[in-house]
């Protein structure tokens, strides 16, 4: 598979994260400040309540790709019904300031745990589709699920860094 053709495949993810870049530029522009914790906040609310939200749109669909990889979700069906409303909490969160420290931390552990399903999901031949986008786009499942959730934690550690 050609370079091109496999770029074509993460369009939507690449627009989504364009958007969520504007979103965070413009936030930046509308604070009249440079501070990096801010943008890091702006980013992680608008990835989560977008992420959160097209897993939202198709719910079964996406509990059915979700359980395929996810160690949590593979146990708990209610898990991954409420997984996505998780995300958008944590957005909404992050967007409007609440309680910051707990959340990064719930932040943290769900990343963490995503990384250990993304990396089995990237590595198993059978598991297609990722549901990161949930099932509105298809995605791969790829190492870069995996390079999501780890730079989501990794963010995480560093608001708590500059928040504690």
């Amino acid at each position: 598979m050609t370079f091109r053709r496999r770029l074509k495949n993460y369009e939507p993810l690449i627009a989504i994260l364009l958007f969520i870049l504007l979103f965070v530029g413009y936030r930046m522009f509308a604070r009249g400040s440079l501070d990096f914790t801010e943008a890091m906040l702006d980013f992680m609310a608008g990835f989560f309540i977008i992420f959160g939200t097209f897993k939202a749109l198709k719910l079964p669909k996406f509990v059915e790709a979700y359980r395929m990889y996810d160690v949590v979700a593979a146990h708990s069906n209610i898990y991954a019904y409420i997984y996505p409303f998780i995300e958008v909490s944590l957005g909404l969160a992050f967007l409007f300031r609440f309680d910051i420290v707990p959340v990064a931390w719930i932040t943290l552990c769900l990343m963490i745990i995503n990384s250990i399903g993304a990396w089995h999901g990237a590595r198993d031949p059978h598991i297609k589709m990722c549901a990161c986008l949930g099932t509105v786009f298809k995605i791969p499942m790829s190492y870069v699920t995996l390079g999501e959730d780890i730079t989501m934690a990794v963010m995480a550690v560093m608001v708590l860094l500059a928040y504690m």
